[in-house]
């Protein structure tokens, strides 16, 4: 395929799975029960930090995070007493266990209580072309309060070589901005065209088949190139074409 083939096969790959049957599958479902923009965040933060393995699952364990939380997310977060979280004790998403848990409540409470929220966290470095100095930046605000080191490991670091999707995929869904109805939009501070790809094993095998992608492993290195081609395909929005990686990989199997 030439490049605006391409785009033109991308561009028609993004129409057709970004839109509201989109959410009914995908986690982003659990943000999108929520109308206030502190809810929608926190709820938003928790699902990403565990969206790895089976999709269902997943979603069934996000759902019982925000109902440990009184399904008031923001509230719980900033108001909960240390008795308001012994019922988290015991979740557990694969190797995200219930202490992981309860630090990334406290984190949270952390977040809102010093930084104004994870809007402001995820823009302290103001790296504005490229969000993973961002994400290393917040990694460390994350961690000011008192943790386990095994706890670290769950928030993923850009400059320590990891693709980071999850947190990438977070940013997407907070920052992305069309008229579809699925990413929210609801963070102004950082541009659309400064977000990378969620890059896991479906979008990287797909970005790879495609000749967007020619690095092996799924790492920053592997981001960084993928992220330079989308953004010639669309340098203001990039991003958008997760969508097509993504759906051509899951529903498609191309």
């Amino acid at each position: 395929m030439t490049k605006s083939e391409l785009k033109e096969f991308l561009d028609e790959k993004v129409i057709l799975y970004n839109n509201p049957r989109f959410i009914e599958s995908d986690p982003i479902q659990i943000p999108h029960q929520f109308s206030l923009k502190e809810d929608i965040e926190i709820a938003g933060f928790l699902t990403a930090t565990i969206t790895w393995g089976n999709r269902k699952m997943i979603i069934n364990n996000a759902q019982k995070l925000i109902t440990f939380m009184g399904n008031s997310p923001y509230d719980f977060v900033i108001n909960h007493e240390e008795r308001h979280l012994e019922l988290m004790e015991n979740f557990v998403h694969r190797t995200f266990n219930g202490q992981d848990c309860v630090t990334f409540i406290k984190g949270l409470q952390h977040i809102y209580n010093n930084y104004n929220g994870l809007e402001d966290a995820f823009t302290t470095s103001k790296h504005l072309s490229s969000t993973q100095e961002n994400i290393a930046a917040f990694k460390k605000i994350f961690f000011e309060i008192e943790h386990g080191t095994r706890t670290t490991k769950h928030i993923s670091d850009p400059l320590q070589g990891s693709a980071a999707k999850r947190l990438n995929m977070y940013l997407r869904w907070m920052c992305r901005k069309d008229n579809a109805g699925v990413d929210f939009g609801i963070w102004k501070s950082i541009p659309m065209s400064a977000l990378s790809c969620p890059l896991d094993v479906h979008s990287g095998n797909v970005a790879r088949k495609l000749g967007l992608l020619t690095r092996k492993q799924n790492d920053a290195k592997a981001l960084n190139e993928l992220d330079q081609n989308l953004r010639q395909l669309d340098a203001d929005d990039p991003v958008k074409y997760d969508f097509a990686l993504f759906g051509l990989g899951v529903f498609e199997g191309f």
